[in-house]
């Protein structure tokens, strides 16, 4: 069962990939301490996309601040663990401190496999446009913002010279964001 906002960001995620996402929920913690109905979809590659992708639903709802934002990841494969990913990154967003545009964060592993990128950049969903980023609900905007994964000298680098910067030094080396064994670009 979910609430309205989580029904109507499903169908948001849905009408954009072309498929219906399967419902998925990390049932260890931090999940208690998000919204009950707060679940991932996870969709196959799809119309959009020739590659997995993985959506948190109900990440925002309730939080004290207003910065409502919902996340995404990409994936070359089918993988459990980005499940984990995005509801430990619900769960500090919710409890801790708001996640929202251009912030970076650890994960504390590889992102998948044994993959130098163990950080993670909050980017605008440059590969799918305004059409996915703004979900209207209740009068308010939710922005859904992909998660981009990261090293740590990356990370450094976004600090030192800006988000900018990073974004541009992704452009300009065409960044292969869904192989867990690229380089890092610093």
């Amino acid at each position: 069962m979910d609430n309205q906002y989580t029904i109507t960001l499903r169908k948001h995620y849905e009408d954009h990939f072309g498929i219906v996402g399967n419902k998925l929920r990390w049932s260890i913690d931090p999940h208690k301490k998000l919204d009950p109905f707060f679940h991932v979809l996870e969709f196959p590659p799809n119309p959009k996309h020739n590659m997995w992708t993985y959506c948190s639903v109900g990440m925002s709802p309730g939080i004290v601040s207003n910065i409502m934002v919902e996340l995404f990841i990409f994936s070359p494969k089918e993988d459990f663990t980005l499940v984990e990913l995005l509801t430990v990154a619900a769960s500090y967003h919710k409890n801790a401190e708001p996640l929202d545009i251009h912030h970076t964060f650890n994960i504390g592993r590889p992102w998948l496999d044994n993959s130098k990128c163990d950080h993670c950049f909050i980017s605008l969903p440059y590969l799918d446009g305004e059409k996915l980023e703004f979900f209207d609900f209740g009068g308010k905007t939710t922005h859904c913002y992909w998660v981009i994964p990261i090293t740590e000298s990356e990370q450094n680098y976004k600090i030192e010279k800006g988000c900018n910067a990073l974004e541009d030094l992704f452009e300009e080396n065409a960044i292969d964001y869904i192989n867990p064994q690229r380089k890092s670009l610093v």
